[in-house]
C-alpha cells in the first residue's frame, strides 16, 4: 500500500512521466510563470494609472491655471504619463495653433483633439500591452493539458497491452499521470483568464475617463479660443 500511494504522488509522478508529458508540463508550467508575471505587472501599471489619473484630474478641476499646469507637466522634471501626458499633448497643440495669425477656430480644435486621440491612443496601448498573452494562455492551456492527458493515457494502454490481467495498481500511476497535464493546464489557464477579464474591464473604465476628460478639455479650450 504504501509503495501504491508513493507512485500516486504529484512529484513521483511527474517525474516518471513520458518525454512528451514532460514537454507539456514544461511549456504550461512556463506559460503559467510568465502569466503570473504580467499579471502583477499589469496590477501595479494600471493600479499606477488610475492613481494618476485621479491626482490629475483633482488638480485639474481645483481651479489651477491651466498655463502653470502645463509648465509643470512640460517642465521634465518627472515624467508625465495617462490624463496627465493627453494634457499636455493638446495644450501644446493648441497653444501652438493659436499664436498662428489667422487660425480657424474649427481648424484649431480638430488638430487639438487628434494630438490628444493620438497620446490616448498610445497610453492605451501601454495599458493593454501583454493582455493578449494572458488570453491566449487562458484559451490554449487546457487544451495543451488535454493533448498530455490524452498521450498519456495512450501510453497507459499501450503498457497493458503486454499485461495479460490489468489490475488497479497497474493503470492507475498512468492514468494519475497523465491527469496531471490537465491539472496543470487549468492551473495555468484559470488565473490568466480571471486576471485579464478584470484587466480588461478597469482598462476600459480608464479609456473611458481618458474619453471623458478630452471632450471636456475640448470645450474648455473652445471657450478660451472663441475669447
Amino acid at each position: 500500500m504504501l509503495n501504491f500511494s508513493q507512485e500516486l504522488g504529484v512529484l513521483s509522478l511527474i517525474l516518471q512521466a513520458s518525454i512528451p508529458v514532460k514537454l507539456v508540463m514544461g511549456v504550461l508550467a512556463l506559460a503559467s510563470l510568465m502569466s503570473w508575471w504580467y499579471i502583477f505587472v499589469k496590477l501595479f501599471t494600471v493600479r499606477s494609472a488610475k492613481k494618476q489619473a485621479e491626482e490629475f484630474e483633482r488638480q485639474f478641476w481645483s481651479g489651477t491655471d491651466l498655463i502653470g499646469l502645463y509648465q509643470s507637466a512640460s517642465s521634465g522634471k518627472y515624467e508625465t504619463a495617462g490624463m496627465e501626458r493627453i494634457f499636455e499633448a493638446g495644450f501644446k497643440e493648441f497653444l501652438k495653433l493659436k499664436t498662428r495669425a489667422g487660425s480657424d477656430i474649427g481648424a484649431l480644435m480638430d488638430s487639438t483633439r487628434r494630438a490628444m486621440k493620438a497620446n490616448f491612443q498610445r497610453e492605451l496601448d501601454h495599458l493593454e500591452s501583454h493582455l493578449s498573452f494572458l488570453a491566449t494562455v487562458g484559451s490554449v492551456s487546457p487544451y495543451i493539458g488535454l493533448l498530455g492527458t490524452v498521450w498519456g493515457i495512450m501510453n497507459s494502454f499501450r503498457g497493458l497491452s503486454n499485461v495479460a490481467q490489468a489490475t488497479l495498481a497497474q493503470v492507475a500511476p498512468g492514468i494519475a499521470e497523465a491527469l496531471i497535464a490537465t491539472a496543470i493546464g487549468l492551473f495555468a489557464a484559470i488565473p490568466a483568464v480571471i486576471a485579464y477579464n478584470r484587466y480588461t474591464a478597469e482598462i476600459d473604465r480608464l479609456a473611458n475617463r481618458y474619453e471623458s476628460f478630452i471632450e471636456e478639455f475640448s470645450n474648455i479650450l473652445q471657450r478660451q479660443a472663441v475669447s
